[in-house]
């Protein structure tokens, strides 16, 4: 699996941490920025870049992976474009339900939040592993998403 990755300068540390440990696990990591700390720089334009790339991408299914300080603006900016579904997760039943239920493609986490990195990749590898059910109302409701304007 592609999975696309970006975060501003508070989540910058633990998305290269992120960053490697999936790498281990066998997953296609492309990093979309920033790649130096800029103490200055800002989310937009790093959850357009992931967002941008997914769309583009060949893959049948690319995921995304965006980290701020709140993961707020991650989520906010991330949403702007038909077809990303993001979600904001903070524990493991919202990691779960954002893919079972809402077939998230996004996964935006909260740095400040997220001092532990056992607690990052948890919830990351919950989300990555949660299938989406496929449910008729599920279903419908992505697709309510995708015809708004």
């Amino acid at each position: 699996m592609k999975l696309f990755i970006g975060a501003d300068h508070n989540g910058f540390e633990l998305k290269n941490k992120l960053k490697d440990y999936l790498g281990t696990q066998g997953y296609e990591v492309v990093d979309q920025g920033d790649q130096q700390l800029h103490p200055d720089d800002d989310f937009p334009e790093y959850a357009g870049r992931v967002a941008a790339a997914m769309l583009s991408s060949e893959e049948s299914e690319p995921r995304g992976i965006l980290i701020c300080g709140s993961g707020q603006g991650m989520v906010m900016a991330a949403n702007r474009f038909k077809g990303i579904r993001a979600s904001l997760v903070w524990d493991e039943a919202e990691a779960r339900l954002a893919r079972s239920d809402d077939d998230s493609n996004v996964l935006c986490l909260a740095a400040r939040e997220l001092s532990d990195f056992d607690d990052a990749v948890t919830l990351v590898n919950i989300w990555l592993k949660t299938p989406f059910t496929g449910a008729e109302r599920f279903n419908r409701r992505i697709k309510q998403l995708d015809e708004l304007t």
